[in-house]
């Protein structure tokens, strides 16, 4: 006898208002879990994919205390060092406007590529950006979040906070070129310049502000101990004039992770919360389906329709439920993701739904569709043909 699909769909949309509802339901938990998962490995990137011959050296006393400029020339004297780039936060604002906030960092930039080749220039050349102490290259998706999309050539205007102009005018930078990064742990809404921009402005008394480095990155050679590196480094100022902290990509990284507190873990527990009271709304709806249909069951038996027969068409509905609800959610939390990059490009940069994310989802809706189903078409497989005909329908 052959399974009834088209009875199926009309006992799943019997009550189109509580389908509807039922739908809805799982459409918001399942673009909730999508997205609070998606920050959390936003959130979580930078650490699992830092790379391992990359160091990092910070002032032992705050990130926030700068580090004597000497000290980028003489790291790289290290044996086992390949490069170093220096990086120190600008803090600009652009167009005066407090609100349209974006990283800007200055940078030794004859190290910068070198250093990461996860930068690749996808518009305008390293030459142009090299040949021009003025210019600057912007991250993708930082170009093309503004109104009007910043290009090649565009002068960039900002309000010096940290580093201030002497006749309090607005420090300007030509794009040169637009970069793409091919790795998570390196964004795309970052601004890069030369440091040498701003240090021969300070040194011409123009520019105001802290003269040192903020952050020593160093590229070491493949053969290199990177913890034998790292407290030969340590060591070598252990005295001053500033002890430094240097350790790996992944640890640094993980310092940014660990400045969000429990928000890892706050995810997680609303991303659990959300699943289990999906889980009960399901469980609920078939749980009334099962009741309302209990005389049909006894029909079908009477008609001839195995146990087996009857319980897939129970146990179907859950799972078309959770089928269509869940891709539902998870389509739009794909469709969201650029919108919600942009919302969140100051605090999670690189905000993506990866393939990891929507396949765990896909899972979760199965799951929930199973759970949600196999205990009322059970009860009801179970009822006897005559007490079942006897129920009211």
């Amino acid at each position: 006898m052959r399974f009834p699909i088209r009875l199926l769909l009309r006992y799943l949309f019997k009550h189109p208002v509580r389908t509807s509802l039922t739908l809805g339901s799982l459409i918001v938990a399942l673009f909730l879990v999508c997205t609070l998962f998606s920050l959390l490995t936003t959130i979580e990137a930078g650490v699992k994919n830092a790379r391992p011959d990359r160091l990092i050296t910070q002032s032992a006393m705050s990130l926030f205390v700068d580090m004597p400029r000497a000290y980028l020339g003489q790291i790289k004297e290290i044996e086992g060092i390949r490069e170093v780039v220096s990086w120190n936060w600008f803090g600009g604002i652009y167009k005066d406007d407090p609100k349209s906030f974006f990283a800007q960092f200055g940078v030794s930039s004859e190290s910068l590529f070198a250093t990461y080749p996860e930068i690749e220039l996808v518009e305008g050349t390293k030459e142009d950006f090299m040949g021009d102490r003025k210019s600057c290259i912007v991250g993708k998706t930082l170009a093309e979040q503004w109104d009007v999309d910043w290009k090649v050539g565009d002068t960039i205007p900002l309000r010096g906070t940290i580093y201030p102009r002497a006749d309090d005018s607005m420090w300007e930078f030509r794009i040169a070129a637009i970069y793409k990064s091919n790795a998570p742990n390196v964004d795309q809404q970052t601004m890069f310049f030369h440091e040498d921009y701003l240090r021969e402005a300070q040194d011409s008394k123009a520019a105001l502000g802290p003269e040192g480095v903020g952050v020593i990155v160093a590229l070491i050679e493949k053969s290199a101990d990177p913890v034998a590196i790292g407290r030969e480094i340590d060591r070598k100022y252990e005295n001053g004039p500033q002890r430094t902290q240097t350790g790996p990509e992944s640890e640094f990284q993980a310092q940014f992770v660990s400045m969000l507190g429990n928000v890892p873990l706050f995810l997680r527990s609303i991303g659990g919360a959300v699943t289990f009271a999906i889980l009960l709304a399901v469980v609920n709806t078939m749980l009334l389906a099962a009741r309302e249909q209990t005389r049909d069951v006894g029909i079908l038996k009477a008609l001839g329709f195995s146990s087996t027969v009857v319980f897939l068409l129970f146990f179907g509905q859950s799972i078309v439920l959770a089928a269509l609800g869940g891709g539902a959610g998870i389509a739009l939390a794909k469709s969201m993701e650029a919108p919600i990059r942009i919302g969140l490009s100051t605090m999670f940069p690189g905000y993506t739904v990866l393939d990891e994310t929507v396949r765990n989802a896909i899972l979760l809706a199965l799951f929930i569709g199973i759970a949600a189903g196999v205990t009322p078409a059970f009860l009801v497989v179970r009822r006897k043909v005559v007490d079942a005909l006897r129920t009211e329908a």
